[in-house]
């Protein structure tokens, strides 16, 4: 059984624990997720199963939506509430039209320094295991984008804001620096992750309704790879390429689209990347006789 599940992840439980939920309900072994989120962050989350996590870097590329809740005049060394309360500030006055202004101000690429409460790894330690250590490290800038920014709402020191936003994203550090454009400092109370691509929260479901409907024997939550990918440029086989393509042969091809979907005699087979102007095999469905 290969696919996705867009799940609805609810606050105080790890996205690992997700993983191990989902394994013990559906007997399965081979299940991942694309993107992190925080025990304290709910929302989105895209779990694949079987077959479908070799495709898990492919959904963790897409650009991801979120609804944050920034507070103003206090900031922790998590930069969230799961952290100690490190440096604190006065709040000057503004009005929302202000607030929207300096969220504009962020559109665009640019780069973003991670923090230290993350998992990317520095000499092969993970920073946030440096960080409970009171070990700081230096950490390079890293590209990244903001599609879109808009204010939801503000009170006197409590603002809420909606991003769509690329790969490697820190809303946490961007909670943090549009406190310092404000003039003040703050932390990312709360966040929802509200999309991943085209996986979006009102078509989610919870860990409760993936139990229930499994034990009816209902596993329509699960969409398939072709639905999942159905954005992608099509290419049809031919006879010989596609036993080609079944025995792992690269196949050239004038296509640039890093990523593929491929069908024979109009039935989805599989995904492919294009490398150097060839097709090489990345996904095979598991039936598609």
């Amino acid at each position: 059984m290969d696919g996705f599940i867009n799940i609805n992840k609810p606050k105080g439980i790890t996205s690992f624990d997700i993983i191990r939920i989902l394994r013990k309900t559906l007997k399965m072994k081979a299940i991942g997720h694309a993107g992190t989120l925080d025990p304290l962050a709910t929302g989105v989350m895209v779990i694949a199963i079987g077959g479908a996590t070799k495709l898990l870097q492919y959904i963790e590329a897409e650009f991801k939506e979120y609804v944050a809740w920034l507070e103003l005049g206090y900031e922790t060394d998590t930069l969230d509430l799961e952290g100690k309360i490190i440096n604190e500030a006065d709040v000057p006055s503004f009005e929302s039209e202000g607030v929207a202004k300096i969220l504009s101000d962020f559109l665009g690429k640019s780069t973003q320094i991670p923090p230290m409460y993350s998992a990317i790894k520095v000499n092969g330690q993970k920073l946030y295991e440096l960080a409970r250590k009171n070990i700081e490290v230096e950490r390079k800038p890293r590209e990244m984008e903001i599609f879109e920014i808009e204010l939801l709402g503000c009170e006197e020191k409590r603002v809420q804001f909606r991003a769509k936003v690329s790969k490697g994203t820190y809303i946490r550090t961007l909670c943090s620096d549009i406190a310092n454009k404000l003039g003040s400092v703050g932390t990312m109370s709360e966040l929802m992750r509200t999309a991943i691509g085209n996986s979006k929260l009102t078509e989610s479901v919870t860990l409760e309704e993936v139990e229930n409907r499994v034990l009816e024997g209902d596993y329509s939550f699960i969409t398939s790879v072709e639905d999942q990918f159905k954005g992608l440029e099509k290419l049809e086989f031919s006879e010989k390429y596609y036993h080609w393509f079944l025995n792992g042969r690269p196949i050239e091809t004038a296509i640039n689209s890093e990523l593929i979907a491929l069908y024979y005699q109009g039935k989805f087979i599989g995904l492919g990347t294009v490398h150097k102007g060839e097709i090489i095999r990345k996904y095979v469905k598991e039936s598609h006789d």
